[in-house]
């Protein structure tokens, strides 16, 4: 059996302008980065300033079930479906978020689909792809560069080195950078104070550069990024230090979404990279609306197949609750991606005990008003009888199962699942509506998504929390959605209560707002902002040879 790596490589890709004319982008619309990627410019204002809600009609999301530690092919899964979808005749395009370097040398490796069913080329969208992560780096180190010497220069503004906000970023998992002091060596190296590193893709620029328009509005909500609060408890905003235009220039490029091709040649836009248990885990909202766009322009039967990270209590919840609300967004279908291995991991390795975890995903999904179909992804050990069961399960909520194998066989190995949504998005009227009223205090939101989605008890706060809630409350961003930092494995802030957990409370830890972004941040648990490598990480089997191949990503 081929390797992804042997796969990718010997892919028949055609060049992007190809791939590009074949959606009716003209030659001035799109900046090529080489022979197989391009950024795509000028189409986008048009996209965000014409979109209508009811264009988002034939918007098909993937999400999936608490996963195992390896994952669960979602991302596969996702291009295996947009693949289907045009071989079924449909125009179909993927919208997807770039990998992080910090899993692909950490525990995941790649991110960019696996088998038959790959975004291409592969290496490149895995590395630095067109640099916009390292843009988004220098941007926010650029904001916390001029916040220390603001206070080097005099701090004419009064802030409390104390009470600094911000925090440098890498795409890197480095846990050593947690917590560091900065300053440190003499008068001329600085004030000295506390500092620490999150990880890029935590970082509220990224989520700005996922949910802005355009780059008036970048600009808006780069001004609004909360840094640091005075002496006498002031706060200081990215515009009060005069970051702004410098900042949105360094994101000049990076603002505008990338196009690839999957290994079938369907084509995919790939913007943004927010994780889901750290962050609002979707794509950008400029991409979106670009491959609704381009998925219909040369009829009303396309589709738009995007995904939103980690399970449908994280990733999917973000997406209804932050980003279809932010964006207008009424998505036509829900696909639940499920797989055998993960339903037993749920189960303390019974199926039939794991099974509750689907349930409960299934049921939760159903409350933001989108129907539901579950693909399940199949792995060569599952046993007809154990997907059967699946189905059977499924059949009793009245929500299709349709076993995929993408990874083995691409796009065909998609068509029923394929067919399944089309029938979906033409037959059952979706009713989307955000589980919660943002006009609610900031703790019966959280409650809201605690109750709702997670089935918790209740939520305690620490008094670290409690006066977070009460300074985000006074300075007037009390009605933003809330977004949640919590473990992946659990419907619960604990990752070894598997399945569907009961009698248990969820614990706020801190809060952090994130007024650019338009959400507050809420931290629960354990769950870190800046992840480690593991004790083998995955850069230790990756190499390049003397030609210039790259082995080991996968």
């Amino acid at each position: 059996m081929l390797k992804d790596i042997e796969i990718a490589t010997s892919a028949k890709l055609k060049p992007i302008t190809e791939i590009a004319e074949s959606l009716g982008i003209v030659e001035d619309e799109f900046e090529p980065y080489g022979r197989y990627k391009a950024k795509i410019t000028s189409n986008i204002p048009k996209v965000a300033e014409n979109f209508k809600p009811e264009d988002s009609s034939r918007l098909v999301l993937v999400t999936a079930i608490n996963p195992t530690p390896a994952g669960e092919g979602k991302t596969t899964v996702s291009i295996g479906l947009a693949q289907a979808l045009c071989k079924a005749g449909k125009n179909a395009v993927l919208a997807l978020r770039e990998p992080s370097l910090g899993p692909v040398f950490g525990v995941k490796g790649g991110a960019a689909g696996g088998g038959y069913s790959q975004v291409l080329p592969m290496e490149d969208i895995n590395l630095h792809f067109t640099g916009d992560l390292h843009a988004l780096t220098s941007a926010n180190n650029l904001l916390c560069a001029l916040l220390d010497n603001h206070i080097q220069q005099g701090n004419a503004l009064g802030i409390d080195p104390r009470r600094v906000l911000i925090k440098r970023c890498l795409d890197m998992n480095d846990r050593a950078l947690r917590n560091t002091v900065v300053g440190l060596g003499g008068k001329a190296d600085g004030v000295p104070r506390q500092d620490g590193f999150i990880i890029t893709v935590a970082s509220e620029i990224m989520a700005i550069l996922c949910l802005c328009d355009d780059l008036e509005d970048l600009k808006a909500r780069i001004g609004r990024i909360l840094t640091a609060y005075t002496y006498d408890n002031k706060p200081i905003f990215a515009k009060d230090l005069d970051a702004t235009g410098a900042m949105a220039a360094l994101l000049k490029d990076a603002i505008n979404p990338n196009l690839v091709q999957t290994i079938e040649n369907t084509p995919a836009i790939i913007h943004g990279g927010p994780f889901a248990n750290i962050a609002h885990g979707c794509n950008s909202v400029r991409a979106t609306r670009l491959a609704l766009s381009l998925a219909q322009k040369s009829g009303s039967d396309g589709y738009a197949v995007t995904e939103a990270g980690f399970g449908s209590d994280l990733g999917a919840e973000k997406f209804y609750d932050i980003k279809c609300r932010l964006a207008g967004f009424k998505p036509a279908c829900t696909v639940l991606v499920a797989t055998v291995r993960a339903l037993k991991h749920n189960g303390d390795g019974v199926l039939e005990k794991g099974i509750i975890n689907l349930i409960t995903h299934i049921e939760n999904l159903k409350k933001f008003g989108v129907p539901v179909v579950v693909a399940i992804n199949r792995f060569h050990t599952d046993t007809e009888e154990e997907l059967s069961f699946i189905r059977k399960s499924c059949d009793e909520l009245s929500v299709k199962a349709i076993t995929t194998e993408v990874f083995a066989k691409g796009g065909a190995g998609g068509l029923e699942l394929a067919e399944a949504v089309i029938e979906t998005c033409n037959k059952v009227k979706t009713s989307y509506k955000p589980i919660y009223d943002v006009k609610l205090s900031v703790k019966d939101k959280i409650g809201k998504v605690a109750k709702e989605i997670y089935r918790a008890d209740g939520v305690d706060y620490t008094k670290l929390a409690e006066k977070a809630i009460t300074d985000i409350e006074n300075l007037g961003f009390g009605n933003l959605p809330v977004c949640v930092a919590k473990t992946q494995y659990s419907f619960s802030d604990d990752p070894t209560k598997l399945g569907r957990p009961k009698n248990f409370r969820i614990t706020v830890r801190d809060l952090r707002l994130s007024a650019g972004a338009g959400f507050i941040v809420v931290l629960t648990g354990e769950i870190m902002t800046l992840p480690g490598l593991p004790k083998v990480p995955a850069a230790n089997n990756i190499d390049i040879d003397s030609a210039g191949n790259i082995t080991g990503l996968f």
